[in-house]
């Protein structure tokens, strides 16, 4: 994870420091919790911003590496704690903007000073004195009189720079810069060329009979893609999302459609034009690994994990060949079943990856008499935020929340609330923003505009971003029930951000391992099928009626029932991360493709019909996200998940002390606790892997 005196994200700006001039980032913002005010940042101040903030930083730091007086935790740790406000101000819009709303000039500021903000860490990371100082306090921090936090904060600091180089000798050190701006620098160019290509690769149909199976709005929302990118009257376009396959495959009635759909997301970084992504993984993944070699690490995977809850690569790797006997057993069982289903159909009796969707979905529907599209008229979107969301939030922790529209917001869909706590207080804002753009990255997340920190005294101000497909005009404002599951997700990691209480900024809120920080977030979504949560939130959009308790009883056999497709992408996916960031130093440079088929083979799990969630060339979260050798921690915090929930069950289930405990050991902890420590301080016990393993129907 990054440390306080690392810039947050590699992928975002860095301006070398040259002019003094002020700017809107200079001070915090004068609205309510220093709200970014977005009716005044423009495009043209990031660059002087990030300049200016970059100057007062290096300003900093090397105060803090002079000083005079011998080394305190005052002095050095928390001076560092304290260091570099300005510049997290400017690159916390910066990395909001890039991410949900970007356009060209944002990207070439980004692309530019992408190895500059490299450099900046590494000036940090590697600066002898102050490491000098850092390490005199590790080395007698037994006689210091320190809280635990503090300890931990220390001992933190302390690897973060081990952990960064700085026990390399002056040619290593050089090495690692190189190295650390390369990384930057394609990095960034991943993920534009990641996110234009996913645009350009959308599918064009000209023929309306070649949609059939999708409802009126869907073809609505097609065409008026295809007027927004200006092709001829006739046209219609599916945008892709960021996984690799589609939604429309379920309703899509045409094989060929299907096909093409699919082949275009399964195509679209690798079509050997100015979006292949190819050749910029296979050089990504040379470079980490010397990197790893050049700190001492057998691969970049023990490298990327040495802070996390499963230590390594091999601990994490063994954990998900745990799940692989049961999923492949479940893989085959339904491979037959959807060929039988084929076969009715006519088709050819082998199941393709285009087909599975549309096939699971009539088996799904046949098991449980069921039809999930059935259920989306009771999730209207608004509705499942404020009675469902927020609703299931109230009644755990007594938060409440108000609408607000006073805020400048950074596009027009975005709406903003108030978070009262349980006594009344303000506790901190949220902004949300879900719907679909081409100059969106594809996926969903959480991040912070203001963090909580003691020491600054800021309260949170946090945003959940997703790319749900938005209705046409004057169409109902419904959402899918896998939808819901993304809302009701997002929002456990803004309840991570908004209940944090640490006084030290690096340690508050989600800034923690990513095998924990998925937990609160996948914990959350138990809450979107809890029968008083779902009957406060589940209304048809047009009658008001109640959503039927047998429909309700089939939503929740959705998440147990043929799992072998949901699952299995996912854990092949992760093991698809492992095997490229557990190649040696030594190894060549590979040939993607070869790779790719290679370890996907060696999983133990049937990849031909079920393909990894994301291929290697638009594994955004890997090249991009700093996700790499940790996309298994999707996994391991469901494992988390489901013990805690297995927990709240046998203790009462929604209730507002269990509520409470779980806030107070866990979504107030951030970083301040060794994360298995954390786990069971809360449940009394060590996480097991058996409540994931029946609540995916795998085991009895």
């Amino acid at each position: 994870m990054k440390h306080r005196w690392m810039v947050m994200a590699a992928s975002l700006a860095m301006i070398p420091a040259a002019s003094g001039a002020q700017t809107v980032f200079d001070a915090p913002s004068p609205l309510p919790f220093h709200a970014p005010d977005f009716s005044r940042i423009k495009d043209g101040d990031f660059q002087p911003a990030i300049e200016r903030g970059i100057a007062l930083r290096r300003a900093e730091i090397a105060k803090i590496a002079a000083n005079p007086a011998a080394p305190t935790f005052a002095n050095t740790i928390e001076a560092m704690e304290r260091s570099g406000q300005m510049l997290d101000r400017v690159l916390q819009v910066f990395s909001a903007l890039t991410g949900a709303n970007t356009n060209d000039t944002l990207d070439e500021v980004d692309r530019i000073t992408s190895p500059k903000l490299a450099a900046l860490n590494d000036e940090v990371a590697l600066n002898a004195k102050l490491f000098a100082r850092v390490k005199v306090l590790h080395d007698k921090a037994a006689g210091l009189k320190l809280s635990p936090v503090q300890r931990r904060l220390l001992d933190r600091t302390y690897e973060g720079f081990t952990h960064s180089g700085a026990l390399l000798d002056e040619a290593g050190k050089t090495r690692l810069k190189a190295i650390n701006q390369r990384l930057a620098t394609l990095s960034t160019e991943f993920s534009q060329q990641l996110t234009a290509g996913t645009r350009e690769a959308a599918l064009v149909v000209k023929d309306k009979a070649a949609l059939a199976g999708l409802s009126e709005g869907e073809i609505a929302a097609a065409a008026k893609a295809a007027q927004d990118k200006k092709l001829p009257a006739g046209s219609y376009v599916l945008p892709l999302q960021n996984t690799t396959q589609q939604p429309q495959l379920e309703s899509l009635s045409d094989p060929a459609t299907r096909k093409a759909l699919f082949e275009a997301s399964w195509t679209r970084s690798e079509r050997g034009d100015a979006h292949d992504t190819r050749a910029m993984i296979a050089e990504m993944a040379q470079l980490r690994a010397e990197k790893a070699k050049l700190l001492g690490y057998k691969n970049f995977s023990d490298y990327q994990l040495y802070d996390q809850m499963a230590r390594n690569g091999a601990n994490a790797r063994a954990f998900m060949a745990k799940l692989a006997p049961a999923l492949r057993a479940a893989q085959e069982r339904q491979v037959k079943e959807l060929a039988a289903l084929i076969a009715k159909d006519g088709g050819d009796t082998s199941v393709k990856p285009w087909d599975w969707q549309k096939y699971a979905a009539q088996s799904l529907k046949a098991k449980l008499s069921f039809d999930p599209g059935s259920a989306k008229p009771y999730f209207e979107i608004n509705k499942v935020m404020e009675e469902g969301v927020f609703y299931a939030a109230n009644q755990l922790y007594g938060i409440s929340f108000k609408r607000r529209t006073d805020l400048p917001v950074y596009q027009e869909d975005v709406r903003t609330y108030t978070v009262y706590d349980k006594d009344g207080k303000e506790l901190g804002l949220f902004y949300w923003d879900p719907w679909k753009r081409d100059n969106k990255q594809g996926g969903a997340w959480m991040s912070n505009f203001v963090g909580q920190s003691g020491m600054m005294g800021t309260r949170p101000v946090i945003y959940n971003v997703e790319n749900f497909a938005k209705p046409a005009a004057g169409q109902p404002l419904l959402v899918s029930f896998d939808d819901v599951i993304t809302m009701f997700h997002e929002f456990g990691h803004a309840l991570h951000g908004l209940f944090s209480d640490q006084y030290y900024p690096s340690m508050s809120g989600a800034n923690t391992a990513r095998d924990f920080v998925e937990f609160p977030s996948q914990f959350n979504e138990n809450w979107a099928t809890d029968p008083k949560v779902l009957a406060h939130y589940a209304h048809h959009y047009q009658t008001g009626a109640p959503m039927p308790a047998a429909m309700v009883e089939k939503l929740k056999d959705l998440r147990r029932i043929d799992q072998g497709y949901d699952l299995g992408e996912v854990v092949a996916a992760a093991m698809l991360d492992m095997d490229w960031h557990a190649l040696s130093a030594d190894a060549p440079r590979q040939d993607v493709d070869a790779f790719e088929a290679k370890a996907l083979a060696a999983t133990g799990l049937d990849t031909a019909h079920v393909p990894p969630r994301y291929r290697s060339s638009y594994f955004r979260h890997i090249w991009a996200n700093d996700y790499a050798s940790a996309y298994y921690a999707y996994l391991w915090t469901q494992m988390l998940d489901h013990d805690a929930y297995d927990w709240f069950v046998h203790h009462g289930g929604l209730t507002r002390a269990n509520g409470e405990r779980f806030r107070a050991l866990v979504l107030s902890r951030g970083s301040s606790l060794d994360y298995a420590a954390m786990y069971k301080g809360f449940t009394g016990r060590d996480p097991s892997v058996t409540p994931m393993l029946r609540a995916k129907g795998l085991i009895d």
